[in-house]
């Protein structure tokens, strides 16, 4: 019961690693240093982007696997910061279950920045990248507008169990709405300088990275359904924009 119980808590802390933003092979490593530390005799992980499989061996002999299903991504890499070093001290202290199952518990309620300071963020991005590619005064206003319309999109639909392509395609496509009608109310007049920031926002930068990261330490698979991944959103975003301003003649 106990070793079961262990197996759960492994799990948790990689699938919270996963699911933060840590590429693969760092919650492989992870996983298997903090079952080694517990006296495993063998631990096996396999991770990909939706997946984590744990198999332990223990020193009798037996075999336990426990699977955990990875649906949705929240970003957080002060959570990341936290399992790191619950891992550490796990790894060191040999902590108690219970003590870790508290710790866990906690990391999980972490909370990310206030959603005020997002929306103020995807504003500064947007105006500060329509000014960096060559954009007037007016063309970056309409561009924070767009920003802060792109942040309330992302969050309503978010809260609806879509798959995120299908999000980034529905995003980008009524931010490019909202461009083209502020640039019509007089509200900017570039709209290629309006819309950059807003594609800047939207780039799966972080996946596309750790895909890239995994490819290089060998972690072929999860490397590969990440860069599939990226791509596919990517190309959801410029046919998002494309909806709108192909029509347009932009």
């Amino acid at each position: 019961m106990q070793s079961t119980k262990l197996v759960s808590n492994i799990l948790d802390i990689g699938e919270m690693l996963l699911v933060s933003g840590a590429e693969v092979s760092r919650v492989e490593d992870t996983m298997i240093r903090l079952g080694t530390s517990y006296g495993f005799k063998k631990v096996d992980v396999f991770t990909i982007t939706s997946t984590i499989i744990l198999t332990i061996h223990l020193p009798n002999d037996e075999i336990i696997t426990q699977t955990r299903r990875i649906k949705k991504y929240n970003t957080n890499f002060e959570k990341v910061e936290y399992l790191n070093q619950l891992s550490r001290d796990i790894c060191s202290k040999k902590v108690n279950i219970s003590k870790v199952e508290k710790e866990i518990r906690n990391i999980d309620k972490t909370k990310n920045y206030p959603k005020v300071l997002h929306l103020f963020s995807y504003i500064a991005i947007s105006f500060a990248f329509s000014v960096f590619f060559g954009g007037i005064f007016s063309d970056a206003v309409a561009s924070g507008i767009t920003g802060s319309i792109l942040f309330i999109l992302l969050e309503l639909l978010n809260k609806v169990n879509m798959n995120n392509i299908v999000i980034s395609l529905l995003s980008s496509t009524l931010t490019a709405l909202s461009a083209v009608t502020l640039s019509n109310i007089g509200i900017g007049s570039n709209i290629d300088k309006i819309i950059i920031g807003n594609i800047m926002l939207l780039i799966p930068g972080i996946p596309l990275t750790n895909s890239l990261r995994d490819l290089i330490n060998g972690d072929i698979i999860s490397g590969l359904l990440g860069l599939l991944e990226s791509l596919l959103k990517a190309a959801a975003v410029a046919l998002g924009f494309s909806l709108i301003l192909i029509p347009m003649g932009g």
